[in-house]
């Protein structure tokens, strides 16, 4: 390896730390205790320094599938070069940049891909089209389940006749069955992930499929179980401090998604250089994980006080209401190795928990109406400039 090569990768390695930050900063740090904030259920410091180290075992644990498909998966035929993997990373940090500074969650997903897409076309690559259709989905129709589960459980959790105590229960348990079917790489053989629910049954002492299968089931049910009867034990003990302490926990949870999700979108560009310089996925996924450790200690507050106070007046259950369906979201996107947006996740789950308030009053419409357009702009304007810059070049 020559040291031309060698430098530009530390200029592109240098633009995936910043994109990192960024990502720290805004998107993985900001959104998943947000709602737990606007519910004073933890400051806004306090947020920050949690998510950035969940983002950050996030990030090493889960970040491999969207790592690859950002890094391989968005364009076909062509390689990219240390040059395009350098303009549009800095192309989606500015982008991002600008949405931190202004207090609009620009959607991370949105900026990169354009980026890559852009840059990769102009390099004479083809277009992924089933992958596109995959992201279109999880960028379309996820959301508006997300929001709509969001307004479902906004609308059950206040009424008299579904006791909370009963309720809210439940919900753990679902949550505690989704934490046993999450992929870690840590558990898996070689590059793969498996759960805490197959790991079980791998080790087990029963053979065939029926057998494994029967443990595995074994194994959420209790998740689910144990899950269950915890939160029911917090809420008999003080209804509002179980609330919000089953609130604090799912936040954990979509801020440790976020750290799987959102990680491959800083690092994923770097894949194709890795082997040029004889680097593991490994590494660069701990390089990025300390990129957004530090964007979520430093730059994480503004974008959290805007979530929390802007978009909506969320109460403790109304917060669950959003954090749940995102962390099911968000754990959808993982295993299928898609990128997504936690601001576009997070935003979206808050709009339809706050329009289950009678009239819709615990939304600001207008500011909606300008995330949404900030949103398909930043997507358009880094696919012009990846394309245009490169095919300049």
């Amino acid at each position: 390896m020559d040291f031309a090569t060698l430098g530009l990768f530390v200029l592109a390695g240098g633009a995936s730390l910043f994109m990192a930050w960024v990502i720290g900063a805004g998107s993985s740090g900001a959104t998943p205790f947000a709602p737990a904030v606007g519910a004073n259920a933890i400051s806004t410091m306090q947020a920050a320094f949690v998510v950035g180290i969940l983002g950050f075992l996030g990030a090493v644990l889960q970040g491999g599938n969207v790592t690859e498909a950002v890094g391989s998966g968005l364009i076909r035929g062509v390689v990219l070069t240390p040059e395009a993997v350098i303009l549009a990373l800095v192309t989606a940090a500015g982008l991002m940049a600008v949405g931190i500074a202004t207090g609009y969650p620009i959607a991370t997903a949105f900026t990169v891909t354009g980026a890559i897409v852009g840059a990769g076309l102009a390099l004479g690559g083809l277009p992924a089209w089933s992958k596109y259709a995959e992201i279109g989905l999880m960028w379309t129709v996820a959301p508006l389940v997300n929001a709509g589960l969001a307004y479902g459980l906004a609308s059950l959790l206040p009424r008299e006749d579904v006791p909370e105590r009963w309720s809210v229960p439940v919900l753990a348990g679902l949550t505690g069955a989704a934490v046993s079917l999450l992929g870690f790489a840590v558990l898996g053989p070689g590059a793969t992930s498996r759960s805490i629910a197959a790991t079980v049954a791998a080790i087990g002492p029963v053979d065939g499929s029926i057998g494994v299968v029967a443990i595995e089931v074994a194994v959420v049910g209790v998740f689910a179980l144990a899950s269950a009867l915890v939160v029911r034990a917090w809420i008999g003990a003080d209804q509002q401090r179980g609330l919000q302490r089953y609130l604090l926990v799912l936040g954990s949870l979509v801020a440790f998604s976020a750290g799987g999700s959102q990680v491959g979108l800083a690092v994923g560009p770097l894949v194709p250089l890795l082997e040029t310089v004889d680097l593991s996925l490994f590494a660069v996924l701990v390089g990025g994980a300390v990129g957004m450790l530090v964007g979520s200690w430093t730059g994480a507050p503004r974008m959290i006080k805007s979530l929390a106070q802007d978009y909506a007046s969320l109460g403790p259950r109304r917060s669950i209401s959003a954090l749940l369906p995102t962390f099911l979201f968000a754990q959808t996107a993982v295993a299928l190795g898609v990128p997504i947006s936690f601001n576009q996740a997070i935003v979206t789950a808050i709009i339809g928990s706050g329009a289950a308030v009678a009239g819709g009053d615990g939304v600001s419409r207008s500011k909606m109406g300008r995330t949404l357009g900030a949103w398909a702009g930043s997507f358009l304007f880094a696919l012009a400039i990846g394309f245009g810059t490169l095919s300049v070049l």
